[in-house]
């Protein structure tokens, strides 16, 4: 009985030491939201959340959260933590509205919380052209819009609106795309009919036909589609995101069922302002040749000023100009912010080659 004592004593130590911990945690997480406060006073007469968002700034907070972590708790989940942190901070002004590409439910609505926490005001809308109108009319502070996959390739329609927008692109979002099953009733027994996006269907076909060879496959409009139906219809499941899951009141029956773990989406943040340099960043820009200009070798010179001044091209794409037939326009990503050196001398000896010059932004490098 007595060493039954000494362990139940030294529990109760053990517990009322993370009680102690998780005191002073929460004092220094109020403390912390004090002097957020006073920032918000040292910055003078502003009038909405977005006036005291820095995303250059917190970008070097969590990159100094990574250097300081040396666990147990990992990388992701740590950056987890101190985004809802920062988060929490930041709306006791006002929380900051994102538009993101809805329904409720979706993957970009996961990129969304990834990157700015949720104490903020997650804004639906139809269609990438939507968001942009609402991000430029200040209608919402920010969108988070899908830019490339890495299966499926380039998001067309969110480059092209680059053509004509005034919006600056202020961060980038890399989400892993998850995909679990989800339904009302547990055991997949019950189980009659998928009902998801053609895109996530494909993506778990493998398990589908290891695990539930027979059900009938329904192609929907998005996969917050298949889970209202899923909420609603007796023998139905869906995939999708777990924020479905949570939104829809469904149970997460198997987590992870895509067939290849390494597919990932690529997500822009779009805002009104060009951000100041954050110590590791990236610049896009819109380019394209001169109207007059002819012959081979236009586009290796037109970008010959990057190789010039070693400035790392990681990403280019060509779309129609719309302004005549077989006119094309290049979008480019390249290592380093547009206002520091070698990429501003580098920018600057492009746009004097070039009939078309845009810095679409200059950001921080996606964070976890």
């Amino acid at each position: 009985m007595a060493g039954g004592d000494d362990k139940q004593e030294e529990l109760a130590q053990i517990r009322q030491r993370i009680n102690d911990i998780d005191e002073r945690i929460q004092a220094l997480i109020n403390d912390r939201a004090e002097i957020a406060k006073q920032v918000g006073v040292a910055k003078g007469d502003l009038t909405s959340a977005v006036d005291y968002y820095r995303p250059e700034r917190e970008a070097e907070v969590l990159r100094k959260v990574l250097e300081r972590n040396e666990g147990p708790i990992r990388d992701e989940e740590m950056l987890r933590l101190f985004r809802e942190i920062m988060s929490a901070c930041l709306a006791q002004q006002e929380p900051l509205k994102i538009g993101f590409l809805g329904p409720s439910g979706t993957f970009t609505q996961t990129a969304v919380y990834k990157h700015f926490g949720h104490s903020v005001r997650a804004l639906p809308f139809h269609t990438i052209d939507e968001i942009f109108q609402e991000v430029e009319c200040g209608a919402a502070d920010f969108g988070v819009v899908p830019i490339e996959n890495s299966t499926e390739g380039s998001v067309n329609n969110t480059l092209d609106m680059f053509l004509t927008s005034p919006l600056k692109i202020a961060g980038e979002i890399e989400l892993r795309i998850e995909q679990h099953l989800m339904a009302k009733q547990k055991g997949l027994d019950k189980i009659d009919r998928i009902c998801a996006h053609e895109q996530s269907l494909a993506q778990c076909r493998g398990w589908i036909r290891e695990n539930l060879p027979h059900v009938e496959l329904i192609g929907m409009s998005s996969n917050a589609a298949g889970a209202r139906r899923a909420r609603d219809e007796d023998g139905t499941a869906a995939i999708g995101p777990e924020v479905a899951a949570d939104v829809y009141e469904l149970e997460v029956l198997f987590n992870n069922i895509e067939d290849r773990p390494d597919n990932a989406t690529r997500f822009l943040v779009i805002g009104r302002e060009l951000l100041a340099a954050s110590g590791n960043d990236k610049t896009t820009l819109l380019v394209s040749t001169s109207d007059t200009a002819g012959g081979a070798g236009i586009l290796h010179n037109l970008l010959q000023p990057l190789a010039t001044h070693e400035v790392s091209m990681t990403r280019i794409e060509s779309r129609p100009s719309r302004r005549k037939n077989w006119d094309y326009v290049f979008f480019i990503d390249v290592e380093g912010h547009a206002e520091e050196a070698p990429v501003s001398d580098a920018l600057a000896e492009l746009e004097q080659r070039a009939s078309l010059f845009k810095v679409l932004g200059a950001y921080p490098k996606a964070i976890g």
